[in-house]
């Protein structure tokens, strides 16, 4: 083991948990925060070098606290992983602003507050941020004007981090995940949505949790350490394809 830490939100399930994973086996030591504590201490419990915080962080209380106390448990921070994330999908006409808000808070809101609440760590650590945002903040497509837009800002804010934190030896990217064969995805994904993914995929397939983990963890390591301000699609080629799905318009 080393003693470097990674802090990544959003780790009781999917891109999280699969990031925590590989990150352990690689030899970091993992906070993993979630604001689901049931599930993320069924997810902490399959691995070791690991410690389950219980926060949600589009709270900016909360993540005060979460920050203070993985220092306390670890001493350090040297990736941060802002990987939580909320999908509300629908129509604009029926997207009203609570809707809006909610998922602006987690996307958005508390990928800034938890990159803001950490930078004296990774000041001191000269340390990484990895935003984990969307081909949909890529690529516009139907049913998801706060999804997207929320995503689509998440890129920008990765760049505005890399050109002001650069000087402090931190870097930050992003990596926008395509079509990922999650168990949420496969449960609401219709065959004739399977069918276009395919098709419009030149690789013809779905991705999976632990590619776009190889893809986050390779970021943080010291073999990218001079990539910064990057947007990163792991989407098979589906960004270079197009836009929009006629499956996906209703």
């Amino acid at each position: 083991m080393t003693n470097s830490v990674a802090l990544i939100t959003g780790a009781a399930r999917g891109i999280g948990f699969a990031t925590s994973e590989l990150m352990v086996k690689q030899g970091w030591q993992v906070a993993m925060v979630d604001r689901d504590f049931e599930a993320l201490q069924a997810a902490a419990h399959q691995l070791d070098h690991v410690e389950a915080f219980d926060f949600d962080i589009s709270k900016i209380d909360q993540v005060a606290d979460m920050t203070k106390a993985v220092l306390a448990s670890f001493g350090r921070i040297d990736a941060v992983v802002n990987n939580a994330g909320v999908a509300d999908f629908g129509p604009i006409d029926e997207t009203d602003f609570s809707r809006w808000r909610d998922v602006m808070a987690t996307n958005l809101d508390g990928t800034f507050l938890v990159s803001q609440a950490a930078l004296p760590a990774l000041k001191d650590t000269k340390g990484c941020i990895v935003n984990v945002a969307s081909i949909s903040g890529l690529r516009a497509s139907t049913l998801r004007v706060a999804y997207g837009t929320s995503k689509a800002a998440v890129i920008h804010l990765t760049k505005q981090q890399a050109a002001e934190l650069g000087e402090f030896g931190i870097r930050a990217n992003c990596v926008c995940p395509g079509p990922v064969r999650t168990k949420l995805a496969m449960a609401v994904h219709t065959q004739e949505i399977i069918d276009a993914y395919h098709d419009a995929i030149p690789l013809n397939r779905y991705g999976t949790e632990n590619e776009i983990a190889q893809c986050i963890a390779f970021l943080c390591t010291p073999e990218a350490s001079y990539i910064t301000g990057q947007t990163i699609a792991a989407d098979g080629g589906f960004e270079a394809t197009g836009v929009g799905l006629p499956a996906l318009r209703t």
